[in-house]
């Protein structure tokens, strides 16, 4: 059997929550599909340099495809129709134009092929934030995004939804069949991690610390995209309650890179009381990401709406007390009542009174961390790769 995936925004640099979901697929299906020959087809230059390091099995390849603009609906399109392959696998939303499982596609490939033959295409979609948070989003992104996800939807055999909620979601706004959608749930990078002994001299804590000129304090911790939709406002006066309400002595830290309209959220802060006390890191490497999530006294991710929300079971797997929305794949992720505190996104007091709880009350802490720690056993990248390969196969 001939797989092809579409690998271009599993090798970047700097990988963000859909870049991460395709690295971590890819990397564990090396294990689960050693007997295919797969084909993992990228854009060519310096933005996907590390897929050089990359180790693959003998019957996997990496193709560069050298096309500049509208890669993926026409040089990934052209590559389907020189080099046809029996699957084809699209980790992020947007599925090529020609592609195994187009009608004449099909049937090409079924006449030389076999008539016995699978031909399939199947889409992984993360989300549909941008039908419910229009406003957060640029008019030609809600466009873009709208098109090609329904369309994708429409051409692939097998969409793999990462949580109920997207399925539902799928269903309601798109009509999509039932039975077209397969949910699999992401993993977390930190799957075997304990919580460790926060150790004050630990070298590489502060090294890490010092990168991103995060002074030697307590704080709250948000990681993300810095955007709108991300409810960075109701965040930053939650914390701006909290510093003025109950005196607490805590940084904020917003880590991630900067989205759409980020200037706004700049100068919000710029005008805030407390803006010497609120620290943007800007985009947060791999590598640091744990020291920068297990040293945060609690983890804020109140945003408007997620499919799925990874950094929910990354912080939870290193023992932080989350507050986190009460909305959208939320619940569903982080599991039964009480193994995070929900709130709603748009009461910025709701957000500050259960942080105080957590930060006064010892009690309250352990409750959430405890149950967090088993939550995370639910999520592996290993059990994603398999259902994955699962579909793929079937």
């Amino acid at each position: 059997m001939k797989i092809g995936i579409d690998a271009s925004r599993a090798f970047l640099k700097k990988r963000t929550g859909i870049e991460e979901y395709s690295f971590q697929v890819i990397k564990n299906l090396r294990q689960k599909l050693k007997d295919a020959q797969v084909t993992l087809y990228v854009r060519p230059g310096e933005i996907n340099s590390s897929v050089d390091n990359f180790a693959i099995p003998e019957n996997w390849k990496v193709k560069k495809i050298n096309w500049i603009v509208f890669w993926t609906q026409i040089g990934l399109s052209l590559e389907m129709l020189m080099h046809p392959v029996d699957v084809l696998f699209i980790p992020a939303h947007t599925v090529p134009m020609i592609h195994p499982s187009s009608l004449w596609m099909n049937n090409f490939l079924k006449l030389f092929r076999g008539k016995d033959r699978n031909f399939k295409t199947v889409v992984t979609v993360h989300g549909l934030e941008y039908e419910f948070l229009p406003e957060a989003y640029s008019r030609w992104e809600r466009f873009y995004m709208r098109l090609v996800i329904k369309k994708s939807c429409h051409w692939a055999d097998k969409i793999i939804a990462v949580s109920f909620n997207t399925k539902n979601d799928l269903m309601e706004l798109y009509n999509v069949p039932e039975e077209k959608i397969e949910v699999i749930y992401e993993g977390c990078s930190f799957y075997e991690l304990q919580v460790e002994n926060k150790k004050n001299g630990d070298n590489k804590e502060q090294d890490v610390l010092k990168k991103y000129q995060i002074k030697n304090s307590k704080y709250l911790l948000f990681l993300g995209r810095i955007e709108e939709r991300k409810n960075m406002l109701g965040i930053i006066k939650a914390f701006a309650t909290l510093k003025r309400k109950y005196l607490i002595p805590h940084k904020l830290v917003l880590a991630g890179g900067f989205g759409y309209r980020y200037s706004d959220i700049i100068k919000y802060i710029q005008n805030n009381d407390f803006k010497d006390d609120i620290y943007l890191t800007g985009f947060i490497d791999e590598k640091d990401k744990k020291e920068i999530l297990k040293n945060a006294d609690v983890f804020l991710f109140p945003t408007l709406y997620e499919g799925f929300g990874l950094p929910i079971i990354e912080a939870q797997s290193l023992g932080v007390p989350i507050v986190a929305s009460n909305n959208s794949s939320i619940p569903e992720i982080i599991g039964e009542k009480g193994k995070a505190t929900l709130v709603n996104p748009k009461n910025s007091e709701e957000i500050a009174q259960a942080v105080y709880n957590i930060l006064s009350d010892k009690n309250i802490r352990k409750d959430l961390v405890e149950p967090g720690l088993e939550n995370v056993k639910r999520f592996s990248w290993d059990s994603c790769a398999q259902g994955v390969a699962r579909v793929l196969l079937s």
